[in-house]
């Protein structure tokens, strides 16, 4: 039987909820000085207000090295009553010094990741419920390559989802060709994110052929367009027979852009996304993605 888990423990997948299924609480990146999410009081004001909208659940993306605070999750879970899904994983290298990369190298990666999927994060006792992983610009490095390769043995080991950031939304058959492909990963658990950043309906319609999930995920200050075109894009793979492979997520990664500092936040996605989107797909559609969905893509036979 399969089950999600969260920084509290497992829970069945009818049990997760209305989630939020790409977004961040805590994030710290040398690419986004002086914009740290990193500050637990406003978590908590984030989480509190989301739950305010009718949220339920987060999956927290946030991978290792990143200031993910894994030791605060739990507390946080409690105290707001949203439940939380915890990342494993790593994203791409200009997010690290070389003292974490160079401490990562030959077997330790999937070491670690399995580790932390089956102990937990460090010594916090939190164990992640998923491995985030991250490609290139329409194409996969060295550094992705080892990533996934190191993810694909994980989820091989304990039955962990994968999700990966596709960077600018791009680069999502090169992926399917590496974990599915190459690393034997089943589609069904893939989950790709920022695929509103690069809304060509046929490579989505591609990945979703193969299982995948697809995560449509957060307003834009650098797509424009692309916004207003994702509900489009949502409606083409539902009218394509997809829409049972549809995931919602707000992806906050600044301060600035939570909405407790004035920016949308989790709550836009539930406040303003889920109205939108329930007038292209109809109500029902949109419910499912937001309720029933995530435990489905998040679910796992843990091993």
């Amino acid at each position: 039987m399969r089950h999600v888990r969260t920084v509290l423990g497992d829970i069945r997948p009818d049990e997760l909820g209305v989630c939020d299924a790409h977004d961040h609480l805590f994030l710290r990146s040398p690419r986004l000085p002086g914009q740290e999410l990193d500050d637990v009081a406003a978590a908590r004001a984030e989480l509190t207000a989301f739950r305010s909208a009718g949220g339920a659940a987060v999956a927290q993306w946030t991978p290792y090295g990143m200031g993910r605070r894994a030791a605060e999750l739990p507390a946080l879970s409690r105290a707001t009553g949203v439940r939380i899904i915890c990342a494993t994983g790593l994203h791409q290298a200009a997010h690290y010094g070389p003292e974490v990369l160079d401490g990562l190298s030959g077997g330790r990666l999937a070491e670690l990741f399995v580790t932390e999927l089956t102990e937990g994060v460090g010594t916090t006792g939190v164990r992640a419920g998923l491995i985030k992983v991250a490609g290139g610009f329409h194409g996969l490095d060295a550094h992705a390559r080892r990533t996934m390769t190191a993810a694909a043995e994980a989820h091989h080991a304990t039955g962990a989802p994968i999700a990966v950031h596709l960077e600018a939304g791009t680069g999502a058959l090169d992926v399917l060709d590496l974990l599915c492909g190459e690393s034997g990963v089943p589609g069904e658990r893939v989950i790709l994110g920022h695929l509103n950043r690069f809304p060509d309906t046929v490579v989505h319609r591609e990945a979703a052929a193969a299982g995948c999930w697809l995560a449509f995920d957060g307003p834009s200050r650098a797509h424009h367009a692309n916004d207003w075109r994702m509900p489009e894009a949502v409606r083409a793979l539902a009218e394509a027979g997809f829409g049972d492979r549809l995931l919602l997520g707000g992806d906050t990664v600044t301060a600035g852009a939570r909405s407790v500092d004035g920016g949308p936040g989790m709550p836009y996605l539930l406040r303003r996304v889920r109205q939108r989107l329930a007038a292209e797909l109809g109500t029902e559609l949109v419910e499912r993605i937001l309720g029933e969905h995530p435990g489905r893509a998040f679910g796992a036979d843990w091993k």
